[in-house]
This record gives structure tokens, C-alpha cells and sequence, in this order.
């Protein structure tokens, strides 16, 4: 499915964007090699699209287009703009101790442009998540004699809380169970693994580490074959005093979604959060993430500007003739704070 830059479905028809047939029967599957629970493994290579965008892959069942299993958002870009990063004015005060902030110009003389304050729009992503992302930014200042537009992100609103580097656990392996993980249970159906209980750490200065910026690995370091990962119910512990609202476990395994899947619940009598989830053999980063009135989602994480993150820069052009589509001209990939 073809989207604009808000997602919702373009215009277009299947042909416009597509060499063929919009249908693609899933047949390449493979069956799991004694797991508990067993499950069969499919894959699907993506058919070549004409157009640059952003595209919605979805899988149903059988031929009932309503019974969708899943759906995957990805972007295809061509670049035809070229990105200029400028230095970092991280303010001053508290501010400039949490946030992160990017500033850019782009120089869009490879594209015909009438308008560029309506025709183009930019979004920028942190860690390739979809739960804070910055849409349709407006520029700071408009060159159209040189055909620049350039953002300088100067109030708070507008910048990216530098977060907290990522806590993260090791279930590679049943056999010797890795990093952080407290004890797994092979005698269970699914198996289970818990993580050492968590701590708060807004209160903490920062500490430096490699992690993979929310991501996660699927591996198995038991019989190092794919197929032969298991499915284990994953048990994450939080001590902390609790928010009036909600808490999750947040993460790429689960696509960054705040939902019923990794919600956490508060044990009174413990004084713990506490979640179950299920997930496959790997290595995998997570955070806790608050979502109440009052109280930033970086509540129980903290925020640093020496935080080490990725941004990704997108930019979406709109041609006043044909295509009517939003098309992605721009990509850029920024870190922040590499090392």
C-alpha cells in the first residue's frame, strides 16, 4: 500500500507505484527445529516498486483481505536533496543537560519546486521509533535564491529528549543464560526466562555504554541455527514508586507500540511493576516508559545530552503535477554523540 507522508493510503493506483499484481502469495516457510512451543518461520522478499515513499506491506489469510495478520511500515527513498549539518546550539541551563538537538539545511535545486514552504515537509526519527516522532517540520529561515531550507531548532519543544542509553538482556542461549538474566526455566511450557530486577535511574548520573539503540538480534547460540530459536516468556521487574498512569516495556521487539502486549502492572504488595512477554532467543534493549499526566515518558530512564543515539532525516516532496503522491527525495542518517 502506497501512503503519504502521514501514512494515510495515497491516491495512487497499484500500477502507478508496481510492476505487477498486487497480490504475492507467501510461499517459503520453514518448520522450527525442537522448540517449545513449535512454529513454522515464513519470509517474503518484497516485490521492487517504482516510486520513492512510504509503504505499508500487509499479510492476510487465505483470500479474505479483511483477515490481516500483521502489517510492516517501510520507506523507499531516492535522493535527490542534499543535507547540511550544522553545529549543535544545545542552549543553556537544564535544558541543554537533557536534550539533544539538530540542526540542518537542505538544498532541494535538484527538484522543481513553486512552493517550498507547502511542498515540502520533513520528519525526523530517533532510533527508528515511531512513538515520538517529529512530523512535518517547518523551516527557521527559507533561501529560495540559493534553494536551501534551514532548520535551527532553538526552543525545547522542538528538540529530542537525549533519553537514557538503553538497559538490555541476553537469551541467546537456555543452556548458559547471558547478560542480565537472572534465571530461565527450561522444564515450563513456553520456557521462562527473568531479567535481574530494575531500578530507576532519573536520578543517576550517566553512564557510557554500547547498546543498540532500542533494537534487538534474533540468535541462538545453542545450536546456531535460526530455526531453532525458541519462544520464551520474558519476566521484567521494575522497582519504583508508581505514577498515575500507565508503564511499559518499550523496545523495537514490540515496534515501539504502547499497548496491552507490554503494558506493566503494579504489585502493591511488592512494590514492583511487573510484565510477561513473550519473545524469541536474542539479544534485546528496553526501557521503561511512563505515560501519565504530568510525568515525562523518561521518568524512570532520566535524560542526558551525552546520551548516544541515531536520528534518521527524511524529506518528502510533493510535485504541484504528477505524481499527486508524497515522495521521499530525502534520507539522511545523523548520530548523535558516536563513538
Amino acid at each position: 500500500v502506497h501512503c503519504n507522508k502521514d501514512w494515510s493510503k495515497s491516491s495512487l493506483m497499484d500500477l502507478d507505484f508496481l510492476n505487477n499484481y498486487n497480490e504475492y502469495p507467501i510461499s517459503q516457510y520453514e518448520y522450527s527445529t525442537d522448540t517449545q512451543p513449535p512454529y513454522i518461520h515464513y519470509w517474503f522478499e518484497v516485490p521492487e516498486v517504482k516510486l520513492p515513499g512510504n509503504y505499508v506491506a500487509v499479510v492476510y489469510r487465505g483470500s479474505d483481505k479483511d483477515d490481516v495478520l500483521l502489517s510492516k511500515r517501510f520507506m523507499v527513498y531516492d535522493n535527490r536533496v542534499t543535507f547540511n549539518r550544522s553545529g549543535s546550539l544545545v542552549g543553556s541551563g537544564m535544558m541543554a543537560k537533557i536534550n539533544q538537538q539538530l540542526n540542518f539545511t537542505i538544498n532541494y535545486k535538484s527538484i522543481e519546486v513553486f512552493n517550498p514552504l507547502q511542498d515540502i515537509s520533513v520528519t525526523v526519527r530517533q532510533n527508528q521509533r515511531w512513538d515520538n516522532i517529529a512530523t512535518q517540520l517547518k523551516p527557521s529561515f527559507v533561501r529560495e535564491g540559493f534553494h536551501e531550507l534551514e532548520y535551527q531548532f532553538f526552543d525545547q519543544a522542538k528538540m529530542f529528549k537525549g533519553g537514557n542509553e538503553f538497559r538490555f538482556f541476553d537469551i541467546r542461549s537456555l543452556n548458559y543464560p547471558g547478560q542480565n538474566i537472572e534465571k530461565a526455566n527450561k522444564k515450563s511450557n513456553p520456557y521462562t526466562a527473568s531479567v535481574f530486577p530494575d531500578k530507576a535511574r532519573r536520578d543517576q548520573v550517566y553512564s557510557q555504554y554500547r547498546d543498540y539503540n532500542g533494537g534487538y538480534i534474533i540468535d541462538n547460540l545453542d545450536y546456531r541455527n535460526v530455526s531453532a530459536c525458541n519462544y520464551i516468556e520474558v519476566n521484567f521487574t521494575l522497582v519504583a514508586s508508581p505514577v498515575k498512569g500507565k508503564v511499559y516495556v518499550n523496545g523495537a521487539f514490540n515496534y515501539w507500540n504502547l499497548d496491552a502486549t507490554n503494558e506493566m502492572m503494579y504489585d502493591s504488595q511488592s512494590g514492583v511493576y511487573k510484565a510477561n512477554i513473550l519473545l524469541k532467543q536474542g539479544w534485546y534493549d528496553y526501557q521503561y516508559l511512563a505515560k501519565a499526566d504530568g510525568v515525562d515518558p523518561t521518568y524512570y530512564e532520566g535524560s542526558h545530552y551525552e546520551t548516544e543515539n541515531m536520528y534518521e532525516i527524511f524529506v518528502y516532496w510533493r510535485p504541484s503535477y504528477q505524481p499527486q503522491a508524497d515522495l521521499l527525495v530525502g534520507y539522511v542518517r545523523l548520530g548523535e554523540n558516536s563513538r
